[in-house]
């Protein structure tokens, strides 16, 4: 517990007043959930023929291309919102409930069922 003498020379708790930028940790949260929904979108499109990625690597086939978009986005969203966010407090309520949406909407866009809807 930290404690720092306030004016009247009183020992005062900070812990509770402390703050701590947390704005570097949710960049990186939230910069997940838009890679996984990137890379859900990606192969939703290519699925329905809406997108065409090449190989990057062919025993892999169209799933490298696909892969390294989605990373590629992902990085960008990273870097972006860590520059935005860095050294700041940010509301963690907000960040994790759009982080958990983009990750459903990733993860459901990978199955092969929710294909066959569109």
């Amino acid at each position: 517990m930290a404690h720092a003498m306030n004016d009247s020379g009183r020992m005062q708790d900070t812990a509770a007043e402390a703050t701590h930028p947390n704005g570097a940790a949710l960049a990186a949260i939230l910069g997940a959930g838009v890679g996984a929904f990137v890379l859900g979108l990606i192969v939703i499109l290519h699925e329905v023929g809406g997108l065409a990625v090449p190989a990057l690597y062919a025993p892999a086939g169209g799933a490298s291309g696909r892969t390294a978009i989605a990373a590629l986005i992902w990085l960008i969203a990273w870097l972006a919102l860590h520059r935005r966010w860095s050294g700041r407090e940010i509301p963690m309520r907000r960040v994790r409930i759009m982080t958990g949406i983009l990750l459903f909407l990733g993860i459901a866009f990978t199955f092969p069922p929710l294909w066959k809807l569109f």
